[in-house]
């Protein structure tokens, strides 16, 4: 009854991109929120930078293992079973890191089973919004990954809240139950591909080669996981991701410590990680919509080198208006950058594996958030001061403004001569 009357009134993949949006903002927040709570955690088990941005970077390292997996089971069993069971671990995770006494359980209960249920957050999105979208693909990725930046922007002011009524326990154990709330009931919502209901992309209506009683058929030229694997895109996009993550992460964990280090509240410190999250908003709508129309390279290497301005200017920021201006210029390119790559990966490989194509690039993209966090705990410990960290995150995307250049489409027929026989 529900989907009968939204096919009538509505193309259904606005369901899906509007599920993954609500939805997103609580999974995304919940993974990006780790900055508010960094150092409580520090204090509560009197650990070095380097020691508590372990558990974050544990948590992302082990999110590209459950990403390759996830990405198997969503081209196999589809969005609804795999997001389900995301949600389940995310709510799980915080509940039980809300009970742990000691550092070896929050390894555990945060690092991996936070993994299992945020991991695959990102290729969840980009791959089921891919395949009900052609024209206006890049408008549908942006505003479905939306939660990425209202994720911040609602979770990270809330999660302080949180702590100044509550200890970082509790705080933790209300996110838990409010993400099983959003998450459990909205994954129904979500359906594999317009084929599912008898549609084709962007709503287009039935050929007249096909009746109501038939799954429109489309045809597409794509590389499976392994044949991209071969090719070297793939390992360009492999490295592109990575690169980002490291400076993308660098950030997220060390910028609320870095402020509040300067002397301004965590209040504050947390006003500016939401207003970056709300300045991605603006980055995944209007990227994503110039993306459709100058294309997906561009679009990426203007978000490549608008978070190399941004690093720059973080160098040098001392004042609270400073760090707001690079709020804004940082969210904007967060936000513009995974809905161009996830449609340069779309148009490269083309759209039939994307759910394990994009899995196994997560790789390189976990790695690179792993890295991230340590390094920028490494060398604070060692100098007192993120400067250096912040410089490391300017050389790794100016490689991965570089990369981007030189990504070309693959396909079917650049496979191994021998293969194209077989």
């Amino acid at each position: 009854m529900f989907l009968s009357k939204f096919k009538d009134r509505i193309f259904y993949g606005w369901v899906v991109v509007a599920t993954f949006c609500i939805t997103g903002t609580a999974i995304w927040g919940v993974r990006f929120s780790f900055g508010v709570f960094f150092k409580a955690l520090e204090s509560e088990f009197a650990l070095s930078r380097a020691a508590t941005s372990a558990i974050f970077s544990a948590q992302m390292a082990m999110g590209g293992i459950f990403t390759v997996l996830a990405g198997w089971a969503l081209d196999r069993f589809g969005p609804r079973i795999v997001f389900l069971l995301m949600g389940i671990c995310t709510g799980l995770s915080l509940l039980l890191t809300g009970q742990t006494t000691a550092l070896w359980q929050i390894f555990f209960t945060y690092s991996l089973l936070l993994a299992m249920g945020t991991g695959a957050i990102y290729m969840m999105v980009m791959s089921t919004v891919s395949r009900w979208f052609e024209k206006k693909r890049g408008l549908a990725l942006g505003i479905a990954s939306m939660g990425a930046g209202m994720g911040p922007l609602v979770v990270a002011p809330f999660a302080t809240y949180l702590l100044s009524i509550f200890d970082w326990r509790m705080a933790f154990t209300v996110l838990g139950a409010i993400a099983w709330v959003v998450v459990l009931p909205l994954s129904r919502l979500l359906k594999r591909d317009p084929q599912e209901i008898g549609m084709l992309p962007d709503g287009a209506g039935f050929s007249q080669d096909i009746t109501r009683d038939e799954k429109p058929f489309v045809v597409e030229d794509y590389l499976s996981p392994w044949q991209a694997f071969r090719t070297r895109s793939f390992w360009l996009f492999l490295f592109i991701f990575l690169f980002f993550a490291v400076a993308l992460f660098i950030i997220l964990t060390h910028l609320v410590p870095h402020i509040t280090d300067l002397g301004f509240s965590p209040v504050e410190a947390a006003t500016v990680l939401s207003m970056a999250g709300g300045a991605a908003l603006v980055g995944r709508l209007l990227l994503g919509t110039a993306s459709d129309r100058m294309g997906r390279k561009k679009t990426a290497m203007i978000c490549t080198l608008l978070h190399i301005i941004a690093l720059v200017w973080l160098l040098w920021s001392r004042e609270l208006w400073m760090f707001y201006i690079f709020a804004l210029i940082f969210g904007i390119a967060w936000g513009g950058m995974g809905p161009a790559m996830a449609a340069i990966v779309g148009e490269t490989f083309g759209l039939g594996r994307i759910g394990a194509v994009l899995g196994v690039l997560e790789l390189g993209f976990s790695v690179g958030a792993g890295i991230g966090p340590v390094v920028g705990g490494l060398i604070f410990d060692l100098r007192q001061s993120y400067s250096l960290s912040f410089l490391v995150g300017v050389v790794v995307m100016l490689a991965a403004t570089v990369l981007v250049v030189f990504v070309r489409r693959e396909t079917a027929e650049q496979k191994p001569a021998d293969e194209r026989r077989g």
